[in-house]
């Protein structure tokens, strides 16, 4: 479990968490389309922690994929709540090529449009540190999650070294790969999160506390609300 931190107050991010439009969103599904493999490999995981028939949310699912994979793997009701109108088309355009009922919407990880106690498992990967009012975020997910069920982030961590990173590009292209390098060692290392900061939002969320894990270049915080 997440080691109890210094009860300091989270002050939101200083930039706007808008969502990717237009052609840089079309940009970004094409090249997280090349990242299939991961898509499935992550769904089998999440998969184990739901049962058929539950309703599930992925908060900022962007093109879908993930959210599409784990619908397959499962007979539950897939949401996903995007910021970015030209994601949602996307994703939607997705989940219809893949024969699926995936109700994915416009929303605000900030302030969901969903009832209290509306889902049995929420996930949310490659999308929290971009969120401007994160604790906000985590607490909407508290508020929506069911009693007795669980929330996962997956995102990056602050302090990747250039070895994992290099490993994680390869074969996506030298130009692809250059450009994908860039954009992690400025704006998305900017915005990442270290271990003690994502850990300090747990314990001054409503859960109180989470289950850190960490990888090479990322992070799981699991985080259960309790019956």
């Amino acid at each position: 479990m997440i080691a109890d931190v210094e009860n300091r107050s989270v002050a939101p991010k200083g930039y706007k968490g808008l969502g990717m439009e237009g052609a840089v969103a079309r940009w970004y599904a094409r090249q997280t389309a090349k990242d299939l493999v991961e898509f499935k490999n992550t769904a089998q995981r999440l998969a184990s922690h739901i049962k058929p028939g539950s309703c599930v949310l992925e908060i900022a699912p962007g093109p879908g994929y993930l959210a599409i994979e784990v619908a397959k793997l499962v007979r539950c009701r897939m949401v996903g709540a995007d910021i970015s109108r030209t994601f949602v088309r996307i994703a939607n355009e997705n989940g219809e090529k893949a024969g699926l009922d995936i109700a994915f919407e416009e929303g605000d990880a900030a302030a969901l449009q969903y009832p209290m106690n509306a889902f049995d498992f929420i996930f949310c990967r490659a999308a929290f540190k971009n969120f401007s009012q994160p604790l906000a975020a985590l607490n909407e997910i508290h508020r929506v999650l069911k009693p007795g069920c669980d929330a996962v982030i997956i995102d990056l961590r602050k302090d990747f070294s250039a070895q994992d990173l290099s490993g994680y590009l390869q074969g996506k292209g030298a130009v692809n790969a250059a450009l994908i390098k860039f954009i992690f060692n400025t704006m998305l290392k900017k915005r990442a999160y270290t271990q003690e900061a994502i850990a300090q939002l747990a314990s001054q969320s409503q859960f109180r506390h989470g289950d850190l894990r960490m990888d090479a270049i990322g992070f799981e915080l699991w985080l259960h609300k309790p019956r």
